[in-house]
């Protein structure tokens, strides 16, 4: 399956107890069709110094305590882009572990996106795809603005010299 397809076929699930695993959110999903993949993205430990807590969560089942906690949010990639679309239609505000989930269609990272599409760090005109379209060759160029130098404005009664009278010719 190509990226785009996989992108097309997967949810963001957000707002997330932090007590939800992936065996949970696997298993609530589920009913929507078959699932590929569910990915919690983890916090970096080396991102920040480690913060002392005063006390442990209420609630770390399945081994999400301490240090391995996820970020409140999750990616689960169906088999089929219409089961992401149901899911998204039934589960979004939807509550699960005593909190209300967001469910929407994922984005593609930017460092995802497809070749020819527009790159955020790459302007547009310096985009092979872009410039094969959109070029003017040199001899172009100098001919519009030969054109330019040599045109002289009408005038626009010029012409109707040898009209004297309204309406049409008598024949």
């Amino acid at each position: 399956m190509s990226d785009a397809a996989r992108w097309k076929a997967t949810v963001y699930v957000g707002g997330l107890a932090a007590g939800v695993t992936p065996t949970i959110l696997r298993e609530a999903f589920l009913p929507f069709g078959e699932i590929v993949d569910v990915s919690f993205p983890r916090n970096d430990p080396h991102a920040n110094a480690p913060k002392p807590q005063a006390q442990a969560p209420p609630f770390a089942g399945g081994g999400a305590g301490g240090g391995d906690a996820h970020r409140g949010f999750a990616y689960v990639e169906f088999e089929d882009p219409d089961d992401a679309r149901e899911a998204v239609d039934n589960m979004d505000q939807a509550e699960l572990f005593g909190k209300v989930i967001r469910v929407s269609a994922a984005k593609a990272p930017k460092s995802a996106t497809a070749q020819g599409l527009l790159n955020a760090r790459t302007a547009v005109w310096e985009q092979e795809g872009w410039l094969a379209e959109h070029a003017v060759s040199e001899e172009d160029k100098q001919a519009a603005e030969m054109a330019k130098l040599n045109s002289v404005p009408e005038d626009p009664m010029q012409g109707l010299e040898g009209l004297d009278v309204a309406g049409p010719k008598p024949e």
